[in-house]
């Protein structure tokens, strides 16, 4: 039976949107408190160097400034977002380019800038460790020689190493699997950095009150984690430090981080002032945390008719500096590495080593991006050493419902195959095609992450409803989502909802944005919450008709009597008891959910034989959905994540020489634009599989993950030539043209 939704399901604006299109929302940025100094950071030219001497004398003495902060000032102080590894500020020595090495604090920007540029530092430069291949060997020069002491390691390394993650993931026996191939496939896969090219750079304030508390803002979309965090690098009992509500202007995984933050408080506790930290785009490219370079090792045993028997991948990860951006330290992504194939023996290996480049972080679908590329690409490799279509491998390997998948998960609903056929259908993959064009195919999952949260619901007599969350929407909608489903329960519409966010401190905990977490877990906090406002409802209609409370129900968005079916307004009600009620909820489930999303994606593009020049004419995506909480929001999340997709696989790319990142500016880090909008395709794969009493799945990642690799694969499919290295550029797509003539 079909349900008929009027607020779940529809297509209402965003909420947060004219607040945000008027200028009226505050950013952290905006926050001026009386007395507000501006904080800067001076930053390592070395990848690698031994700080030999500090001079911040003139700085110091510079007229309007109030605090210079060294190495010396913030010894010993390590944080991160669950292991700690990072220095406030380095002391002794710099381990990439673009460390902070030193900070003010002073009346304006202009100020701050000229005291820095009086500070005098002697480095003694180092040789950098800018290779994991290299830095992850026996004997290499350590990038942390006191790693031993860190604290937040999920596996505790056994020696000191700049391996200091190593993840496997099993099913079956690999070696007898290959020993059943006809054929083994061996191929290796590179892939660049990627900047999360938010529209707001990270900033923050940080204010010591006169009771001692540590008053922030900051663009974080996780502050109950910076809270400990904060905490636990600082000393500052959690309960003195409050995290206060600010928008935040863009995420896609890099707002997690505690970045300048407690550079920040230590330089309002010299100052005794409240400080202002933005960093600019050239401190985000230099030393933010974009997604993690990484080659690939794929090995592949198959059957003639192209049945996958074992599959072997050794992902190495350059962590940069640190490690201490994840908020899990391993990156889970990456153990999809054997994509949605019920292959009976998998290894997938994921592992992360420390090197003097720049730190890296989460971006959108953490590790996903990076597995798709190599197993998609991989996929298509082994289908033409087979002579068979690559669609035809894939409908031989992918998961049966019943089946376990590559990392030996069974779920339900399984419904990879509808999708894929969705997807080929509707990019007409079978059709003829012009001469140099070619259709590239790319499938993946993704199931919605697990977490902890809360939310209020007041119902005032004016008619109205107010509903606090602990949540700082970073730009996905989440509150648009907890609208549409308290609407739904309350029989409400938009405009009698408001929505309030509650600093830190409010409840115990709240997991955040993150890990598409939010539509699973914030429909059901809502549902729940909108279940005992209505109890709170009944109660309250009970003692205001002089009715007993189990002879009343609530229906259609009034309260109705059961046994004569006569009806009452609620803010009728209301108004005749002269109060509100409110419904609280809390809901967690940390658990793998029983439901995973599939997404399949065919690229179109045409080549130019003669310069390489790649032009993606098409992009098909299939998803398969569950039930949409809101339209216009999961089409701008398909679009969004494509467009991520499209550039990670054609331009991006966070370019370092000699351990300095060079594309330090949108003139140089290039981004798709709406001329590099191929025509979009989405087809939705409906279904009642899905998690919490409206049967959702995750859409905010799945639309990015295969991306890269359908691209690849339809441009083999164009000319010929297999580019293993992204971002697929005209220049190696040209080469690789070149040699193949050659050849």
């Amino acid at each position: 039976m079909t349900t008929t939704y009027h607020v779940f399901g529809q297509p209402l604006g965003r909420v947060d949107g004219p607040e945000k299109v008027t200028g009226q929302v505050r950013y952290s940025a905006d926050v001026n408190l009386p007395g507000t100094l501006w904080g800067k950071s001076l930053r390592s030219p070395y990848p690698h160097a031994r700080i030999v001497s500090f001079d911040a004398s003139a700085a110091r003495a510079l007229p309007g400034v109030h605090a210079v902060l060294t190495g010396d000032d913030v010894r010993g102080i390590l944080f991160g977002r669950r292991l700690r590894d990072v220095p406030v500020l380095a002391w002794d020595e710099a381990r990439f380019a673009g460390e902070r090495v030193a900070a003010v604090a002073a009346e304006d920007e202009d100020i701050a800038q000229a005291a820095l540029d009086l500070i005098e530092i002697e480095y003694e430069e180092l040789p950098a460790q800018l290779d994991p291949l290299e830095a992850m060997q026996d004997g290499a020069p350590l990038i942390h020689p006191d790693m031993m002491s860190y604290v937040g390691y999920p596996q505790p390394p056994e020696k000191p190493s700049n391996v200091f993650i190593h993840s496997v993931w099993n099913k079956g026996d690999i070696e007898a699997g290959f020993a059943e191939a006809d054929v083994v496939v061996e191929n290796t896969f590179t892939v660049p950095r990627q900047h999360q090219a938010y529209l707001e750079s990270h900033s923050c304030v940080v204010w010591i009150d006169d009771d001692g508390v540590a008053q922030i803002w900051a663009s974080n979309k996780t502050p109950y984690n910076l809270r400990q965090q904060l905490s636990d690098a600082t000393g500052v009992p959690s309960d003195e430090i409050q995290v206060n509500f600010a928008a935040i202007g863009g995420d896609f995984g890099g707002k997690g981080s505690p970045m300048e933050i407690p550079l920040c408080y230590y330089l309002a506790k010299a100052s005794g002032r409240p400080v202002k930290m933005v960093m600019d785009y050239m401190d985000e490219f230099m030393a933010a945390n974009p997604r993690h370079a990484a080659v690939m090792q794929v090995r592949t045993g198959v059957k003639r008719d192209g049945s996958m028997t074992a599959h072997h991948v050794r992902g190495i990860f350059d962590s940069g500096a640190y490690g201490a951006y994840k908020p899990g330290v391993n990156l889970m992504g990456f153990s999809h590495a054997g994509g949605p194939y019920h292959t009976p023996n998998v290894k997938v290996e994921g592992i992360q080593v420390y090197t003097n480049n720049v730190p890296c972080g989460h971006m959108r679908g953490p590790g996903e991006p990076q597995a798709a590329f190599a197993m998609e690409s991989q996929l298509d490799m082994v289908a033409r050493q087979l002579g068979l279509d690559p669609l035809d491998v894939r409908r031989v390997n992918v998961v049966n419902p019943g089946e376990a998948d590559s990392l030996n998960h069974t779920f339900q609903g399984v419904n990879i195959r509808e999708t894929l056929e969705a997807a080929v259908e509707a990019a007409e993959y079978g059709t003829a095609k012009a001469p140099n064009v070619g259709r590239g195919i790319g499938i993946g999952d993704r199931p919605p992450g697990g977490g902890q949260s809360h939310l209020s619901v007041t119902l005032n007599p004016d008619g109205t409803a107010e509903l606090s969350t602990p949540i700082f929407e970073q730009g996905t909608g989440s509150y648009t989502l907890e609208v549409q489903v308290i609407g739904e329960e309350l029989g409400l519409t938009a405009d009698r909802m408001h929505v309030g966010v509650w600093n830190t401190g409010i409840v115990d905990f709240d997991s955040g944005v993150g890990g598409s977490r939010v539509t699973r877990i914030g429909t059901q906090v809502a549902y729940a919450a909108a279940q005992e406002v209505k109890g709170e409802l009944l109660q309250a209609a009970a003692e205001a008709l002089g009715v007993p409370a189990d002879r009343l129900t609530f229906a259609d968005g009034a309260v109705r009597v059961r046994s004569t079916g006569e009806t009452h307004a609620w803010p009728e009600l209301l108004q005749r008891l002269g109060r509100s009620v409110t419904g609280k909820a809390e809901f967690a489930d940390t658990a793998l959910p029983p439901v995973t999303a599939y997404v399949a994606q065919i690229a179109e593009v045409s080549v130019d034989p003669e310069t390489g020049q790649v032009k993606l004419l098409r992009l098909t995506s299939a998803h398969d959905v569950g039930k949409i909480v809101n339209p216009i929001g999961h089409q701008g999340q398909v679009n969004g994540g494509a467009m991520q997709g499209i550039g990670y696989a054609l331009m991006e790319e966070l370019q370092v020489e000699d351990g300095r990142v060079t594309t330090l500016s949108f003139g140089d880090y290039k981004i798709p634009t709406m001329n590099d909008l191929p025509e979009m395709r989405t087809v939705l794969v409906e279904s009642e599989s899905g998690v919490g009493p409206y049967n959702v799945k995750s859409i905010g990642e799945n639309s990015t993950i295969p991306v890269a690799a359908a691209i690849a694969n339809a441009v083999e499919d164009a000319v010929g030539v297999r580019i293993k290295d992204l971002p697929i550029t005209a220049e190696k797509v040209y080469r690789a043209l070149k040699e193949k003539a050659q050849s």
